[in-house]
Order: C-alpha cells, then structure tokens, then sequence
C-alpha cells in the first residue's frame, strides 16, 4: 500500500505538544483532523520526533497510509484548512513500507539563545532571552564535548520510559549572528544532531551549559555529567519556547 510522507513546520507556543491529547489542542490532532476532512477517512500519523508543549519544528516528518489515491496538491489543500501556527511544506509518496519513526538515522534540533541587553519583541516566543553576558569559550568546550556516544541520565526527568541512556551525538556546535539594527547583540543558535533523544535532553544541555557560560558551574563538570550522573547534578530545564526541530535523516 501506498505510503505519504509529510514535512511539516509549526509554532509549538498554542498546541500541548505533538501527540494527540483528548480535550487539548495538539500537532497530531490538527492533522489529523484535517486529512480526514480532505481525504474522508481516518487517519493515524506516524511521528518522526514527538514534541514537548511550546517547541517548534520546521522539518518534522509524519507518514501514514491513506486508503485510496490521494488528491493533487494535497500540501496546499492542507494549508488551506489547518490552524495559522501549522504548515504542510510538502506532501509526496514515500518507498513503500517507510516509517517516520522507525526509519530515522538521525534528528536534529536547534536551540535560539538571544544575547542582548534589550529585550526583542519580535523573537519573543522564539529565542530565549538572555541579558547577561556569556563565556562563549566556555559554550563551545561544552558542546565539543558532546560529541560521541555518552550517557546522558543527567539530562532527561528521574521519573522516565527511557531504558537506554546512551546516545550517539553526531554534531554539536554553537553558531552566532548578528542581530539586524537597531538591536545590539547577538542570535546565538545550538545545533546538535544524535541517533535520538530523551525527553527535555536539549533543554536540559542548554540550561547547563547556560551555568557553565555564566560561571555558576565549571566545564570539567559539565564533561562529568555525561558519565552518567543523576539528574539533580545536572543544571535547570531551558524554556521550551527556543527549541525546534530542524531536520530528520532517513
């Protein structure tokens, strides 16, 4: 049977997350219910990389199988009946048996860290804002250390599924740009890329690297945390408001 494949970007800040909720407002279930409307039938989407409450994506990826021939255009169809926050970038016919999930070598995610000592009323919702300045030095070590296989218990909650903690870290790097004028400072963008990841492990890198940056807690324990610690060694959650799921490799 024939398989679609769908990308997808959304502003996480109005939906409970990615999976489908009964009585909220979910990713999935916006969907969903729009595929059915178009397509009328039912249809149950397979998930690249389930979201958190208040993160965005701009390359996630769903799939299922419809029942019959899908109608032309049906991306723009879609846009035409989905919520603002949500957009289908495309919807095109994938080899048959793909899974969005069980498929995927690889996710990658980014984090906007807003350095400035003015607040940006455009990037709020986006970046997280951050007045005090940081030891970029110190951010970069962190991230350099990511790289490799480690064990990174101290960076998801105590109370888990997870029974493996182990993760591959294909790429971690910090990337800066200028903010546009008026506004002084700078964009600051963490890329990490892994074989898959733990609830909050993102936020929780970022919030710990954060300390490290601002002096509260040295780089070398930082390197410790991923011998597998416990969570309460590891530093606060960052917000989820700057945290999107770039990309999905297959």
């Amino acid at each position: 049977m024939a398989v679609l494949r769908l990308t997808i970007a959304y502003d996480g800040t109005p939906f409970a997350g990615w999976a489908a909720q009964r009585g909220l407002s979910t990713v999935q279930g916006e969907l969903e219910a729009a595929l059915e409307q178009i397509l009328r039938e039912p249809v149950s989407l397979t998930v690249g990389g389930r979201t958190d409450a208040g993160v965005h994506a701009w390359g996630q990826v769903a799939s299922f199988e419809p029942e019959g021939a899908p109608p032309d255009e049906l991306a723009h169809r879609l846009n035409t009946v989905l919520p603002s926050a949500i957009s289908v970038i495309e919807a095109v016919a994938a080899p048959e048996g793909f899974d969005a999930r069980r498929d995927a070598r690889s996710r990658t995610y980014c984090y906007w860290l807003l350095l400035s000592p003015v607040r940006h009323p455009f990037e709020i919702g986006r970046a997280l804002w951050c007045p005090q300045p940081v030891d970029r030095t110190t951010l970069e070590r962190c991230a350099t250390a990511l790289l490799g296989r480690h064990d990174f218990t101290a960076f998801t909650p105590t109370q888990t599924e997870h029974v493996r903690f182990q993760r591959d870290v294909i790429q971690a790097e910090w990337r800066a740009h200028r903010l546009a004028e008026p506004f002084p400072g700078e964009l600051l963008e963490f890329w990490i890329e892994a074989d898959a990841f733990m609830r909050h492990m993102v936020r929780v890198l970022v919030g710990t690297m954060l300390e490290v940056a601002g002096g509260s807690r040295s780089a070398d324990d930082f390197e410790e945390l991923l011998r597998g610690a416990p969570r309460e060694r590891a530093g606060e959650t960052a917000p989820a408001h700057g945290l999107y799921l770039a990309s999905i490799r297959y």
